[in-house]
């Protein structure tokens, strides 16, 4: 009786253990084809021509920016779709580096505050700049928080040394890069302007980067681009 007993006791353990083990291989293989997935749809985005017959195109931009949504898990929600989500390549005719993707949540001028999510590819700038008063009214002013990906934020103060990523040559040619001092931040970092009025730019780490801003209004006509061949 004891040795059937052992017999039986010997061949649950196994089953389990092989049960396990086959269980941990699965998981290894999910893990591991969602990594491929993940690591294609980066290669994806850095393959893409966002040009066609010398002009920009908008789609192909968008449609970066949902492939890189998706691999982040963020889901592509109607007004993403629509014409609320705008994107841009500030006129630099180089989308890879220099460029973003946004929406204005919220832009209240009456109760003074504001909601918006900036989009970045990999390694993509958003160009420097810098918010002025309107009429009465003060400076936008700001604070970050990356949701998702990282980003480093450039302003004012000493310069970072060794630059820890690659300016976009397009605009250290004109102009268009001023400040040196680079913030890294990573999921659920924040960080704040250091003052109203100063010049600052975004550029994405090497997986994009999803970022909110928190701020008081914004007006278009109260930006200024250190670049001045930028339009956006």
């Amino acid at each position: 009786m004891n040795l059937f007993k052992n017999f039986v006791l010997i061949a649950c353990t196994a089953f389990l253990v092989s049960s396990c083990n086959s269980k941990q291989s699965e998981t290894n293989e999910q893990v591991s084809e969602i990594k491929f997935k993940n690591e294609a749809v980066i290669m994806k985005i850095k393959q893409t021509n966002f040009y066609k017959d010398g002009e920009f195109d908008k789609a192909a931009a968008k449609e970066a920016y949902f492939d890189l949504m998706k691999y982040y898990g963020v889901p592509v929600t109607p007004i993403l779709k629509s014409e609320e989500f705008w994107v841009s390549d500030f006129a630099q005719e180089d989308f890879t580096t220099v460029g973003m993707g946004g929406i204005f949540w919220v832009n209240n001028v009456e109760h003074g505050y504001f909601g918006h999510d900036i989009f970045l590819l990999p390694g993509q700038m958003l160009v420097e700049h810098k918010h002025h008063p309107v009429d009465d009214v003060p400076a936008k002013m700001e604070t970050w928080q990356v949701r998702h990906g990282s980003a480093y934020f450039f302003g004012e103060g000493e310069a970072t040394e060794p630059m820890p990523v690659k300016i976009p040559q397009s605009q250290i040619d004109n102009d268009g890069a001023h400040c040196r001092k680079a913030t890294l931040l990573e999921e659920g970092g924040m960080l704040t302007l250091n003052r109203v009025g100063a010049w600052h730019y975004i550029i994405a780490g090497p997986k994009g980067a999803i970022i909110s801003e928190y701020a008081t209004p914004h007006h278009g006509d109260a930006l200024e681009f250190a670049n001045k061949t930028v339009i956006f």
